[in-house]
């Protein structure tokens, strides 16, 4: 019998299959901002898009996808030179969907079963 993938693991299938269409919506503001196209109502729907992803991301347990989403956030709300900016988002975007890649990996991945282990941990005499 093939092993299934656990309730987690389907859960985090389900929510990762949407992040690269948010992925490519982020990268299209992004280059956008970096040819001064992009307008404030834009950046601020990029930002509140970040920031519900990160939620999301670590409610599913996927600390490295939803730790780039939030560094990307505070990049976003940060004070600065607009092409530095666009650059660490640029860099945060790909290190972004390199995550994505292998949360997607670990997320089909069925687990080990448990039944192989002693579920009792008795030491025998």
């Amino acid at each position: 019998m093939a092993p299934k993938l656990t309730p987690r693991q389907q859960a985090q299938l389900a929510w990762l299959e949407t992040v690269s269409q948010r992925l490519d919506r982020a990268h299209k503001i992004i280059e956008m901002m970096s040819t001064h196209h992009a307008d404030e109502s834009q950046v601020r729907g990029l930002g509140r898009m970040l920031e519900e992803m990160k939620a999301q991301g670590s409610g599913l347990g996927l600390t490295a996808l939803s730790d780039t989403f939030g560094y990307m956030g505070t990049l976003l709300r940060r004070a600065g030179g607009h092409q530095i900016k666009v650059r660490g988002l640029r860099e945060l975007l790909a290190g972004a969907k390199i995550n994505l890649e292998g949360a997607l990996r670990s997320a089909s991945t069925p687990e080990p079963a448990a039944e192989d282990e002693d579920p009792g941990g008795a030491v025998s005499p």
